[in-house]
């Protein structure tokens, strides 16, 4: 697969996972969705903004009935480390009361933003609540939580691409790469 390039790239140390690694790794979690989920008629809810590129090809890459739903919440806003205070800018709906969930969210770091949408989500009685997380920092967690489904286990560097951004920057990337710390004023 051809690597496009932007502007951006100049930003970035390495593009740590390319268009083709993504697309394998996406097709391959489809597949564990579909023996799971394939006949629950499962409700996917993406943490918007930066899960909105994965759902969209995870959706497409599970072949059974599903439905997807969003959620907006944040603790980073502009910033390259979490404040700690999440903000739920939206809900959901439609009440989740006996479905099967599964939530989608690009990069799994430190848990406290995944933590609290995962108390707020139990609290309506799905029949199952699950997490598939794009990336996994686990040495970055501050709260224990685990996705059940993970694209890949990272080492703790600031990522862009592919939805994740750096101050609504870089989401557009067709890849994964770290972002240089003079570009969000990291060590």
């Amino acid at each position: 697969m051809r690597e496009k390039t932007t502007a951006h790239a100049t930003d970035l140390l390495k593009v740590s996972y390319d268009e083709g690694v993504i697309k394998t790794r996406v097709e391959q979690l489809g597949q564990q969705l579909a023996a799971d989920y394939a006949d629950k008629n499962p409700v996917f809810v993406g943490i918007l903004n930066g899960a909105f590129v994965f759902l969209s090809d995870l959706a497409r890459a599970c072949d059974f009935p599903l439905e997807l739903r969003f959620l907006r919440a944040s603790s980073y806003g502009s910033a390259a480390v979490t404040s700690g205070n999440v903000k739920l800018e939206s809900g959901l709906a439609e009440p989740l009361t006996g479905r099967h969930v599964l939530i989608v969210e690009d990069i799994l770091d430190s848990g406290v933003t995944l933590s609290r949408i995962r108390e707020l989500l139990l609290a309506e009685n799905p029949a199952s609540l699950r997490l598939c997380a794009f990336l996994d920092k686990t040495e970055c967690r501050l709260v224990p939580i685990e996705a059940d489904y993970v694209g890949f286990t990272c080492e703790p560097s600031f990522f862009v691409g592919y939805g994740l951004d750096y101050a609504e920057r870089y989401r557009n990337l067709p890849y994964i790469g770290v972002l240089k710390p003079e570009i969000y004023g990291g060590a």
